[in-house]
């Protein structure tokens, strides 16, 4: 039996706010559910939220947490710590920007800053154990990105030793989550210094091929990049362990193309969109990984520059369940088949 991938999941970060129903675990879980949503992926770094330094000291907390989202309907798919995954590494140039994602008590000291998101993201590994899960979503953080263009001319070098410092930043993360039984799915994603499938082999090089770096797959940030990202699932199916549905369009022009991100996003050449409204064929993609026997979940995550996120949410769970594939019980040509032994294939073939 072919296995089945589970959905509709949302992704709750970019739902999160102050208001009702979207300031608290209780009240977003039962909208989520509302819409047709079945699991809920769980931003880590939202404290409307989660607590998640709660959560690392407390059984009787996680407990409280799994019994709200059950109560609501709907499963925890994994944890998030996109965040603080991207301040695990972080180049310079970037140090006054990602400040805005640590505590206060870390701002200004990238030392003490990169310290705390190590820790963060540890935290996240034994959460996830304690929670049942044994997937999670993560960035990789970025020290080489600034220098993605060769102009001016990099130092010889200079790529090979950000992603080896990757490696030995990243290795005893790693060497936790596999301590916990849990494996963590990069957002491949520009910005990051994993973008693509060349950067992200250059990544488990540096990690010693490790069996917990594995790949949250979203066919969005492929588009924008003009990448197949149907032949992406070819090359590393093994390695994707979870999925985010997010639709995207790429119009260039005379004007603009893949280097368009100096515009507004509804002005690019590439944006996001809401799923259906972009050009990413979801068909192929759900089928692809049907066929490959990807069985856990697809998430919304929901970005677009046009449509409310209201909006695309609603739609988000149909669309999704759409997509769904059902295992076959059986293969479509059996009621044409019939009894077979060793003998009878042997004369068939004309074998003595």
């Amino acid at each position: 039996m072919t296995p089945q991938i589970k959905g509709p999941a949302i992704f709750l970060a970019q739902f999160a706010g102050d208001e009702a129903p979207f300031n608290s675990l209780e009240a977003i879980t039962k909208w989520a559910a509302s819409l047709g949503y079945k699991g809920v992926q769980i931003p880590t770094f939202d404290g409307r939220l989660f607590n998640l330094d709660l959560a690392a000291e407390s059984e009787t907390y996680c407990d409280e947490v799994k019994g709200i989202c059950a109560d609501a309907g709907v499963e925890i798919t994994d944890l998030s710590t996109h965040l603080q995954g991207q301040l695990v590494a972080v180049n310079p140039a970037y140090d006054l920007v990602f400040d805005a994602f640590a505590p206060e008590h870390c701002k200004n000291n990238p030392q003490k800053r990169q310290a705390w998101a190590v820790d963060q993201v540890k935290k996240a590994a034994v959460v996830s154990n304690r929670l049942g899960l044994t997937t999670s979503v993560s960035f990789t953080g970025s020290l080489a990105f600034p220098y993605l263009y060769p102009w001016p001319q990099r130092p010889d070098g200079l790529i090979e030793e950000a992603f080896a410092e990757l490696g030995r930043r990243w290795v005893p993360i790693l060497n936790e989550y596999r301590d916990n039984g849990v494996t963590i799915g990069y957002e491949i994603h520009p910005g990051e210094d994993v973008f693509d499938g060349a950067t992200y082999e250059m990544f488990v090089d540096a990690t010693q091929n490790h069996d917990c770096a594995l790949i949250n797959y979203d066919p969005s940030h492929f588009l924008l990049q003009q990448m197949d990202y149907l032949a992406f699932i070819d090359l590393y199916h093994d390695r994707i362990n979870a999925f985010h549905v997010k639709d995207a369009e790429f119009n260039p022009d005379g004007r603009q193309g893949v280097y368009s991100g100096y515009q507004s996003w509804v002005n690019r050449a590439g944006r996001f969109r809401s799923l259906g409204d972009g050009q990413v064929d979801f068909a192929s993609i759900f089928s692809k990984l049907t066929q490959y026997g990807y069985d856990s979940w697809a998430v919304l995550e929901w970005e677009c520059c046009i449509k409310s996120a209201e909006q695309g949410a609603a739609e988000g769970a149909p669309f999704i369940a759409s997509h769904l594939i059902e295992s076959p019980k059986s293969a479509f040509d059996d009621f044409a088949g019939g009894e077979s032994d060793e003998l009878s294939n042997c004369k068939i073939l004309g074998i003595d």
